[in-house]
């Protein structure tokens, strides 16, 4: 499983940049404004052959009673208790302040692996300029700027020392390819446990029952029809503070972690309350993880015409981005249409898995091109000459070619619906990637 990086800190400090530096990505917003982030922001990065998750919160006020600030601590304790390391983060510049006191004092308590940063130290070179901050206790202390992207590097590494991670190809096991793992996701209270206790006959509630680490999932051995399965839950026991609470739980990192290490994920979404923005994050991260996936909607019983009718419309709005996956009705609690739903999952991780020759693969593409040319661009028209496939789970076919680089994407969502009919690929993501030919001539002076 992929470790878990929490920044914590107190507001302005510079989180958010660190956490656009270490995902290589925009995706948290950031501004000279306190407070501008103030729930959890979740993002992949890498370092090597080593894989991380990284969690962005907001200003941290431990002992903040009343508010917005109090379910802004809320929402960092919890990424805390998810966490494998917490990097602290500090400001170089405005030095220490009795917040960063009582944030330090927190996370001696927990005595959970901690790397002390203090950003914003672009020009400050002297170690002497940092040495207030030993006063918090938590050893010693890493000045970077996120901004100017210095040091990332370095914090990655101590953030990841303590975990003593192996190598990717020492700590792989061997996996039967026969076995299809099959993660259940989807938001706490729509019926995942009901329905893995339907598929195993029996009432057995899958728990986390691990304090202060979400890096194991439980798996179960399942076989239907000769199939081997491999089930991986998303629901159970988290750990709030020192109180357990046995009900099903929404744990984004046990969620990401599960879709990550599946073959097909069956997405069950809840037909009381329709299809919600975690639905759609939950979608869109399965889309971007590449995984084949089934939508399962589970309550089908309880909602009527009407319900039925808006559901269908939200499914196609908000989740059109997965319209290549199988759609199921069922109710979980009443065993009805279960059978179609393990249909689609083997079907879903047959075309994840497809191989397509490179002979058939160019044949339909020249036939898609005399059928439909891509638009032409100024004085350049796209000429797509073959293609051959660049892996699997998921789909990858990349196409050669000439000025392959303006070819529209509508163009290519017409050649994906080629493909995916010819070779009946339900189920999967597909993805198509243009290679152009570079000109022999160019930068070469005529004679």
């Amino acid at each position: 499983m992929k470790p878990v990086i929490a920044l914590v800190g107190r507001p302005n400090v510079g989180k958010s940049t660190i956490f656009n530096r270490l995902t290589k990505t925009r995706d948290a917003i950031v501004a000279d404004l306190a407070g501008l982030t103030r729930d959890r922001h979740y993002g992949k990065g890498s370092l090597g052959t080593h894989e991380y998750i990284v969690i962005d919160t907001g200003g941290f006020e431990p002992d903040a009673t009343t508010g917005i600030y109090k379910e802004m601590a809320k929402q960092t304790r919890q990424a805390v208790a998810e966490a494998d390391v917490v990097v602290f983060v500090v400001d170089a510049r405005a030095g220490i302040s009795a917040q960063d006191h009582d944030i330090a004092k927190y996370l001696r308590k927990l005595g959970k692996p901690t790397v002390l940063t203090a950003n914003k130290a672009e020009g400050m070179t002297e170690g002497v300029q940092f040495s207030e901050f030993f006063e918090l206790g938590l050893g010693e202390v890493l000045p970077v700027s996120a901004s100017h992207g210095q040091g990332m590097r370095t914090l990655v590494d101590l953030a990841l020392a303590p975990l003593k991670l192996p190598d990717q190809d020492e700590d792989a096991e061997p996996q039967d390819p026969s076995v299809i793992r099959l993660t259940v996701a989807g938001r706490p209270n729509v019926g995942k446990s009901t329905l893995i206790n339907t598929w195993l006959g029996e009432e057995r509630l899958v728990a986390f029952d691990l304090p202060g680490t979400t890096r194991d999932a439980i798996s179960i051995p399942f076989e239907r029809a000769g199939q081997k399965f491999e089930l991986i839950d998303t629901a159970g026991l988290r750990r709030k503070g020192k109180v357990f609470e046995a009900i099903e739980k929404f744990s984004v990192v046990k969620t990401l972690q599960a879709i990550e290490s599946a073959n097909v994920v069956l997405l069950l979404l809840d037909a009381t309350q329709g299809v919600t923005d975690q639905d759609a994050h939950i979608a869109g991260y399965i889309l971007e993880s590449g995984r084949a996936v089934v939508l399962a909607i589970n309550k089908w019983d309880a909602v009527d015409a009407y319900q039925r009718e808006l559901l269908e419309r939200s499914i196609e709005t908000r989740l059109g981005f997965l319209k290549f996956a199988s759609i199921h009705r069922i109710s979980a609690i009443k065993r009805q249409g279960l059978a179609p739903v393990w249909k689609s999952i083997v079907q879903a991780h047959a075309s994840a898995n497809r191989k397509m020759s490179t002979p058939m693969l160019t044949r339909l593409l020249l036939e898609a091109v005399q059928f439909q040319q891509p638009q032409r661009l100024g004085i350049f028209r796209p000429k797509l000459r073959y293609a051959h496939q660049g892996g699997m789970n998921p789909p990858i076919i990349i196409i050669h070619g000439n000025s392959l680089e303006h070819v529209t994407e509508s163009y290519k969502r017409y050649l994906e619906g080629r493909f995916r009919k010819a070779f009946d690929l339900v189920g999967t993501p597909l993805r198509i990637q243009m290679k152009s030919s570079e000109n022999p001539f160019a930068g070469k002076e005529s004679t």
